[in-house]
C-alpha cells in the first residue's frame, strides 16, 4: 500500500530545500531527476569559498558517477596513492590494504579519497540542479514556517511560499531543525580547531604531515599555504568572529614551537569536536539532511560525504512520496537507514580526538592504533570505513551484496553498469538471460529499467538496485524461486503497476 499525503491547500512547490550547500544541491538534483518541483533557498548571496572539506570518498564519487557528474570533478582532483588517509593524524599506509577485499575490489586503485575542494563539488552540483530545472534563490533568509498535515507554509524574505515538504539542509546550526523542535543530543566541544590558507614566512621549520606535540596537533600542506591546528583547551570564545592572520600565527606557534610569521590569510575557519545527532530525521512534513541532522569534527573528512549520502538516500524516497507511489514506510526508512550511519561517524570522529590528545594515556593509545593501522587487517578495515564502501543497510538476509553499494561491473557491450544509473530509476540487472525478469521489469514502467548483458567475473547472476545505488536483492543463479525479488520490488517500489505476477 502506498503512503498517501493529501493536500487541501495549493502548493507552490513540492519540496522547499533550505540551504544551497553541496547537500542541499545534491538533494535538489535528485528530486528534479524524478520530476519533483523544487525551490532551494540560501541566505548567502554567493557560494561560500572558505576552506572546508578537502575531498570526497569512494562512495560519494560513485554516487556522482552514477549521475554522470564525476568526470567534471576529476580534473580538479589530486590523488594520494601512498596513503589510504589518516585517523586522528595517524597516516594509514595504502600498501597493506587488501585490494581483493570484496568491498574494495575494483575500486580505489589510486586511493579511496579524491582530494577535491568542497567549493568545486558545490559548483558542479549547483550547475546540475539548475540544469535539471531546480529554482535556486540566493540571499533569501528563511524566517519561519508553519507545518500542518497537508504541507508547510514557509516565511521567506519577500513573502510566503507553500510547499508540500520542507527539507532542512541548512548546516550545523540549522534554523529548520531549531524551529521544528528536533531533539539534538550529543557531546559538548572540548577543542578548538583552525584551518586556513595563508601566506607565511619561516615555514621551513615545520614538520611534514601530521605532527603531534605536547601542546596540540598541526599539519602544514599538502597544498601550499594550507595549515590546520588543533588545541585541547576548550572551544573558541567566539566561533563566528573573523579568523585573522594573527590568530593563525599564534596558534601555529603555540602548537609547533616554530617562529612562523603569517603575513596574509586567504581564507580561514574554526571548528570544534561538538558531536550531536537529531534523534529522528523527520517530523511530519519536515526533514533534516546533512549537517542539519548531525555535526561532528572534520577529522578524516567524513562530514561532506555523510551529507551527500543522506541526500542520495532521501531524494528518491521523497520523490516517490510526492508522486504518491511510495510503499508504506518508505519515507521513514530514511531515518532507519541513515541514523545508524551518522552515529557511527560521530563515534569515528570522537575516537580520533581521543588519540590526538597530548596526555600520556592518549600517546599510549596512539602507539597501539598506529601499529594496528599498519597491518593488513587494520589498513583494510580503515579503507572500508573511510571510503564509505563499508556502509551497509540492513535490507534483509540473502546474497552478500544485499545492502551494499552496487558493484562496479563492465558489461559485454562495453558499458559500465554505473552508466545505466543516469536516469535515477531502479535497475533490474539480468546477467543470465532469464526471461522471467523481463516481465517483472515491465510491471514497473517509469521507475525501473531492465539491464541485460554479461559481465565477466561478476560473481552474481541478477541484481535489483535501488535508485540510490544500493543492492536490494541479488541472486547467483536466478533460475530458481524469484519470490525474494518480488518481495524486494514490493518493499521498495510498491505493487506492480500492470498487475503482472511473477513467473513460476
Amino acid at each position: 500500500m502506498s503512503e498517501k499525503f493529501t493536500s487541501t491547500t495549493r502548493t507552490d512547490y513540492d519540496v522547499l530545500v533550505a540551504g544551497a550547500g553541496p547537500v542541499g544541491l545534491m538533494l535538489a538534483a535528485e528530486l528534479r531527476l524524478a520530476g519533483v518541483r523544487v525551490l532551494v533557498v540560501e541566505r548567502r548571496r554567493e557560494p561560500d569559498t572558505a576552506v572546508k572539506a578537502g575531498g570526497i570518498n569512494t562512495a560519494s564519487a560513485a554516487a556522482l558517477d552514477r549521475r554522470g557528474l564525476l568526470s567534471a570533478l576529476e580534473p580538479a582532483a589530486a590523488r594520494r596513492p601512498a596513503f589510504a588517509g589518516h585517523f586522528g593524524g595517524i597516516l594509514v599506509p595504502a600498501d597493506p590494504v587488501d585490494r581483493d577485499d570484496p568491498l574494495l575490489r575494483g575500486r580505489g586503485a589510486n586511493g579511496w579519497f579524491l582530494e577535491i575542494p568542497q567549493v568545486e563539488v558545490e559548483r558542479i552540483l549547483g550547475a546540475r540542479a539548475v540544469e535539471l530545472g531546480a529554482e535556486v534563490r540566493r540571499g533569501v533568509e528563511l524566517r519561519g514556517f508553519d507545518a500542518d498535515e497537508s504541507g508547510v507554509t514557509v516565511r521567506l524574505d519577500g513573502g510566503d511560499v507553500r510547499a508540500a515538504w520542507l527539507a532542512g539542509c541548512d548546516g550545523g546550526r540549522s534554523t529548520v531543525r531549531r524551529l521544528a523542535g528536533f531533539e539534538f543530543p550529543g557531546t559538548d566541544p572540548g577543542i578548538t580547531g583552525r584551518q586556513a590558507v595563508v601566506v607565511a614566512d619561516g615555514t621551513e621549520g615545520l614538520g611534514q604531515g601530521w605532527q603531534h606535540t605536547p601542546t596540540g596537533v598541526y599539519v602544514y600542506g599538502p597544498m601550499p599555504g594550507r595549515v590546520r591546528t588543533v588545541e585541547f583547551d576548550g572551544p573558541p570564545v567566539d566561533r563566528d568572529a573573523p579568523v585573522t592572520a594573527a590568530e593563525i600565527e599564534a596558534s601555529l606557534r603555540r602548537v609547533s614551537g616554530v617562529d612562523v610569521r603569517v603575513t596574509e590569510i586567504v581564507s580561514g575557519a574554526r571548528f570544534t569536536d561538538n558531536a550531536r545527532q537529531a534523534t529522528t530525521y523527520r517530523r511530519g512534513r519536515v526533514l533534516l539532511c546533512g549537517d542539519a541532522a548531525h555535526v561532528h569534527s572534520p577529522f578524516s573528512g567524513q562530514g561532506l560525504n555523510l551529507g551527500l549520502g543522506d541526500a542520495v538516500n532521501l531524494g528518491w524516497k521523497l520523490a516517490a512520496t510526492v508522486h504518491g507511489r511510495a510503499p508504506e514506510g518508505l519515507l521513514d526508512s530514511y531515518t532507519a537507514e541513515r541514523h545508524p550511519i551518522g552515529g557511527q561517524i560521530l563515534d569515528w570522529t570522537r575516537a580520533q580526538v581521543a588519540v590526538m590528545r597530548g596526555d600520556a594515556d592518549s600517546r599510549a593509545l596512539r602507539h597501539v592504533v598506529t601499529d594496528f593501522l599498519g597491518t593488513r587487517d587494520g589498513a583494510t578495515y580503515y579503507a572500508q570505513r573511510v571510503s564509505g564502501l563499508g556502509q551497509r543497510y540492513d535490507l534483509g538476509d540473502g546474497h552478500p551484496l544485499v545492502g551494499t553499494t552496487m558493484p562496479e561491473l563492465r558489461l559485454d557491450d562495453g558499458t559500465r553498469l554505473t552508466e545505466h544509473a543516469r536516469t535515477g530509476r531502479a535497475l533490474l540487472v539480468d546477467l543470465t538471460g532469464d526471461g522471467r525478469l523481463t516481465g517483472m521489469a515491465a510491471s514497473y514502467p517509469g521507475c525501473l529499467d531492465l539491464i541485460r548483458g554479461r559481465a565477466s567475473g561478476a560473481g552474481v547472476g541478477a541484481l535489483l538496485i535501488r535508485p540510490d545505488g544500493f543492492v536490494a536483492w541479488a541472486a547467483t543463479d536466478p533460475a530458481g524461486d524469484l519470490s525474494g525479488l518480488e518481495t524486494a520490488l514490493v518493499r521498495w517500489l510498491g505493487r506492480a503497476r500492470t498487475g503482472a505476477a511473477v513467473a513460476g
